[in-house]
């Protein structure tokens, strides 16, 4: 693996945004405030509603981006073995994934007592919490315990398929000297997705309804390593137009345009520099924090307007208001606490002591 910069303010700000029309996308989806909502101003509530939840490709770009930087930054394959990185990501997920659960749960419960509504989950059993934790809860046919919680597996699926491909891409290079091998399975893979898997919503628990957006990010951070920048994004651009006239989907379109703008930002310096704005970068920073923790925020707010009886458009439009406020501050406290690298480390230290314990008195 590459050790590439740390931080890119163009990817910190997607992300800010992308977060964001989540958050209110389920405002506009969940919820007597998304009632109220919808009663007042019908056509921004139905754009949020229709619209924002499209954001999601957005990550799943950047995700594909980030891991090809991450894992093999040249498209030469992945040398190492991949189940160490893969465990890896499992905890880097897992841990705050888990606590925002919590999270959920009590605010799921608490709201059950102030509203009645669909949105609310049902009280989860031991299944479905194990089913949860090993990311397997749509796989499995779970309820999802949170709105979103799909993304968290899908994620982690696309990690590891993308591990697997690029590691299986360096074996056959040491042993055929295929050279691009390893970018060959993963666009290979991607187009794949995009004609085929990606039609078919029985496979959306499953990677590979995802791995076209996955892939076309991939293909955006091989494209700007190359010296033929204008060809490479020329077939990243024809492959998603194909894919396009074969079955239009605005979230592939979305995908593509993502790809080929950070292909391009990449190559020519933009995505280290720019915007140089201190919010967007903080706001990218906690995104995953914010994505994780809105869900109950958002009951909760839902629970009280229900639970003192109002039914105003201002006292929506303030509900709303500071819903989203509270989402934002709930997240900064989430990813201080918890989501940030050290935060993590710390609880998976804390959590694997007991074990490394026992097996030293073993």
């Amino acid at each position: 693996m590459s050790n590439p910069p740390a931080r890119m303010p163009l990817i910190d700000a997607l992300k800010a945004v992308a977060s964001q029309l989540i958050v209110l996308h389920h405002l506009s989806a969940y919820g007597p405030l998304s009632v109220a909502m919808h009663q007042a101003a019908p056509d921004v509530a139905g754009w949020f509603y229709e619209y924002a939840r499209m954001a999601v490709q957005v990550f799943l770009v950047i995700g594909g981006f980030l891991a090809a930087r991450g894992l093999s930054a040249q498209g030469d394959g992945l040398a190492g073995q991949p189940l160490g990185l893969i465990w890896k990501r499992y905890l880097r997920l897992v841990v705050p994934f888990m606590a925002a659960i919590m999270l959920a749960i009590v605010g799921a419960a608490l709201a059950d007592h102030w509203m009645d509504d669909e949105a609310i989950p049902a009280r989860a059993t031991l299944a479905q919490w194990l089913a949860h934790l090993f990311l397997l809860h749509g796989v499995l046919g779970f309820d999802s315990l949170s709105a979103g919680v799909w993304y968290v597996a899908i994620d982690f699926q696309l990690f590891a398929l993308m591990a697997f491909l690029l590691w299986l891409g360096a074996a056959g290079r040491a042993v055929g000297g295929m050279r691009h091998l390893a970018m060959a399975l993963v666009c290979a893979l991607a187009v794949a997705s995009l004609l085929w898997f990606n039609r078919d919503a029985s496979w959306d628990n499953w990677a590979l309804y995802f791995f076209g957006a996955y892939g076309l990010g991939a293909a955006a951070w091989w494209a700007a390593q190359r010296g033929r920048l204008t060809a490479w994004l020329g077939v990243i651009a024809a492959v998603g137009i194909l894919a396009l006239v074969v079955d239009f989907r605005l979230r592939i379109a979305l995908a593509l345009t993502v790809a080929l703008g950070l292909g391009f930002a990449q190559r020519s310096g933009l995505l280290q520099r720019w915007p140089d704005n201190a919010v967007l970068a903080y706001l990218g920073r906690i995104s995953f924090s914010v994505f994780l923790v809105h869900f109950p925020i958002c009951l909760l707010a839902n629970g009280l307007y229900a639970k003192f009886g109002l039914s105003s458009a201002s006292t929506a439009a303030l509900g709303i208001a500071l819903a989203w406020a509270a989402s934002i501050g709930v997240a900064a406290l989430f990813y201080r606490y918890v989501e940030s690298p050290a935060a993590s480390l710390r609880i998976t230290a804390t959590l694997a002591w007991p074990v490394r314990r026992l097996l030293k008195l073993g």
